[in-house]
């Protein structure tokens, strides 16, 4: 049987046995320095050894190396994850070969960094034919990083995964994954739905905000057609022209209106109404109704303490009311 020869700078007492039958010379105490599992194997095989020797008087030299069988992978697959674990370090171009193995190879034996590794590795080479592999992997090899990448790219490129072979056979063959797929998916809507209400209540806030600037700037400053009273509206090109333009409008129409239904001058009401609660001037503010407003809403503020004051002693006294009864009552049972 052909031997690989990974290093001969140290030690290699551990022959690792793959699924081609080859044998893999390693480092006891780098592979125990490496991963837990590893170590805990190597102690058990030990001590498996040293009682074996006990009982037999001769001991050959291929008998003190101890063998550990890692099956189930490619024979360069171990290789690779072998000279990963003695080097502390992995080149991306074997991670890009044998990703998958070398994930399934970390997890088993709880090499944590190599297991991160290979994570970032594989989701930068997801595709449409091997996202479901990646995905189910990931789910078996409990890298939630990883699980997560693969949900997100079914959602961006799920029509083209639908059309695979392998999205048919998990239809046929694990319906709980097609139905975390689909859960997901439904949750990645509803959050895009959230966002895009999130963005249009937050432009409806900024607009407002851009409309209370310029009215501001129309009642103080002027601008092109309206401006204080007293002094003459500029004549220069306003930077926010079409803004300032639809204001103007509304507040000439405002003006010489005398309809109370008028959906309009409720929009433009509702506009210095606004301006009034959020206006920080107390006596000097030169836009319409401001004082007014503002003299309003303290007014009712003070109906509000009043009547919150008022509910209070009227709850007190119904407590009162209901005690004095059943004392009575208590008195007149009483000899």
């Amino acid at each position: 049987m052909a031997i690989d020869t990974i290093g001969a700078s140290y030690e290699q007492d551990v022959q690792i046995v793959t699924s081609s039958g080859k044998r893999i010379p390693a480092d006891s105490s780098l592979l125990a320095s490496a991963s837990l599992v590893l170590e805990r194997m190597l102690e058990l095989e030990k001590e498996r050894r040293n009682e074996k020797s006990r009982k037999s008087k001769t001991v050959t030299a291929t008998q003190t190396k101890i063998r550990i069988r890692m099956l189930g992978v490619p024979h360069e697959a171990v290789a690779a994850f072998i000279r990963s674990l003695e080097s502390r370090f992995t080149i991306e171009e074997e991670i890009e070969k044998y990703g998958m193995h070398l994930l399934v190879l970390s997890h088993v034996y709880q090499v944590s960094w190599l297991k991160r590794r290979c994570e970032m590795v594989l989701a930068t080479l997801l595709t449409t034919e091997t996202i479901l592999d990646v995905l189910q992997l990931s789910r078996l090899c409990d890298a939630q990083w990883l699980h997560l990448r693969c949900l997100r790219f079914l959602v961006k490129d799920f029509g083209a995964v639908q059309e695979t072979e392998a999205w048919r056979f998990l239809q046929d063959n694990d319906p709980w994954l097609e139905l975390e797929i689909l859960q997901f998916m439904d949750e990645a809507d509803l959050r895009r739905k959230r966002q895009r209400r999130r963005r249009s209540k937050q432009q409806v806030y900024i607009e407002l905000n851009e409309i209370m600037e310029c009215l501001q700037h129309i009642c103080e400053e002027g601008c092109t057609e309206v401006g204080p009273m007293d002094r003459a509206p500029t004549r220069t090109p306003c930077k926010r022209f079409e803004m300032c333009r639809g204001i103007q409008l509304l507040i000439r129409h405002f003006a010489s209106c005398h309809n109370k239904s008028c959906m309009r001058c409720r929009r433009m009401w509702q506009i210095l109404r606004l301006h009034s609660a959020l206006c920080d001037h107390t006596t000097s503010c030169k836009v319409p109704l401001c004082m007014h407003f503002k003299v309003k809403a303290e007014h009712k503020q003070m109906q509000q303490k009043e009547a919150s004051k008022w509910d209070l002693l009227v709850r007190k006294m119904k407590v009162i009311k209901v005690m004095s009864t059943m004392t009575k009552k208590l008195k007149e049972t009483l000899p």
